[in-house]
């Protein structure tokens, strides 16, 4: 397992925060969640780019923080992330890996099977989702479907969706690594 994979993965998504993008990083990193995924995908590239170059200079400051940027291998690159995260319909894990050895490489998936694979083309962890209901995201898989994932992988399994303060402890209590999530570090 990465020593940079943390418990808590704080995924951005400035139009749903209340004050700009960059005091929200600081924010979440001062609460001592240090895993964050840029995942701004409406910006051109050099925008995405310089913006994953500040929130880095940031994060400089927070000795375990991990920044991960949503899909795009080449920003993650040009910036000097951690890793990257990539979509259930995205590259093959395998391909990142085997051109960047070195970056932290994630998968979202919303069924087993996905899971499986992602683990044998060599993820460093697993993005699974949606534990609980949330708008425009499908069904939600469950508890027991969770639990299902973290017994069937070795690698770290994240649950994310609809995750609160108020069913936190019952996420955990599936063995899941960690969670992710949007709001859940807005509260």
């Amino acid at each position: 397992m990465n020593k940079k994979l943390q418990k808590f993965y704080a995924i951005t998504d400035r139009k749903q925060y209340k004050k700009p993008l960059l005091y929200q990083i600081e924010e979440i990193l001062k609460s001592k969640t240090q895993m964050i995924q840029i995942r701004e995908k409406d910006l051109s590239s050099r925008e995405l780019l310089s913006l994953c170059k500040q929130i880095k200079y940031i994060m400089k400051k927070y000795k375990n923080s991990c920044l991960i940027i949503n899909e795009r291998v080449d920003v993650a690159i040009l910036c000097g992330a951690d890793g990257v995260h990539l979509p259930e319909n995205s590259f093959d894990v395998r391909d990142v890996k085997n051109k960047f050895p070195y970056l932290i490489v994630g998968k979202s998936c919303h069924n087993l099977e996905c899971a499986k694979k992602a683990e044998k083309e060599g993820a460093d962890y697993i993005v699974f989702s949606p534990i609980f209901y949330v708008p425009n995201k499908g069904k939600p898989k469950g508890l027991e479907k969770l639990r299902e994932v973290v017994n069937e992988v070795e690698v770290p399994v994240y649950a994310l969706g609809g995750i609160n303060k108020n069913n936190i402890e019952e996420v955990f209590k599936t063995g899941v690594f960690g969670v992710a999530g949007i709001r859940l570090f807005l509260q």
